[in-house]
């Protein structure tokens, strides 16, 4: 009975949920960036390099035969996925960036001291004037 209050009481930590809403938010966010360099980027880059379609990019090492598909090495799509990958890491450091400036700005706020209470007032103002 302990072990399971243990996993319950890890489980449903305040930390456990915002991880599973940063992976699930990552997990969505690596798709839009795939589609970004599959459908936007690598086809701009294919026309600036001359009309290459980098998906098509494949050594053959075996043709097709009797029915078997061919044996390549698509190397095409190992540069879209080196592209996929910069382009995350490129906008997770900008993200952190921003948090990490944003949390500065927060400790270079100066605080102002906490004003004494009435009590502490009159107590100041009566040994001010027990010195006189």
């Amino acid at each position: 009975m302990g072990m399971m209050k243990e996993f319950k009481d890890f489980a449903v930590k305040g930390n456990m949920v915002d991880m599973a809403v940063g992976i699930i938010i990552g997990a969505a966010f690596g798709k839009i960036v795939s589609s970004l360099v599959k459908d936007v980027i690598m086809p701009a880059v294919g026309v600036l390099v001359g009309g290459v379609n980098f998906s098509d990019l494949a050594v053959v090492l075996k043709e097709a035969q009797d029915g078997v598909a061919a044996v390549t090495i698509k190397y095409g799509a190992f540069i879209q996925t080196i592209i996929d990958f910069l382009i995350v890491a490129m906008a997770i450091f900008v993200a952190v960036k921003v948090i990490n400036s944003m949390k500065k700005k927060e400790e270079e706020k100066p605080t102002e001291p906490a004003k004494p209470s009435n009590e502490e007032v009159l107590l100041g103002e009566i040994r001010d004037l027990l010195k006189k």
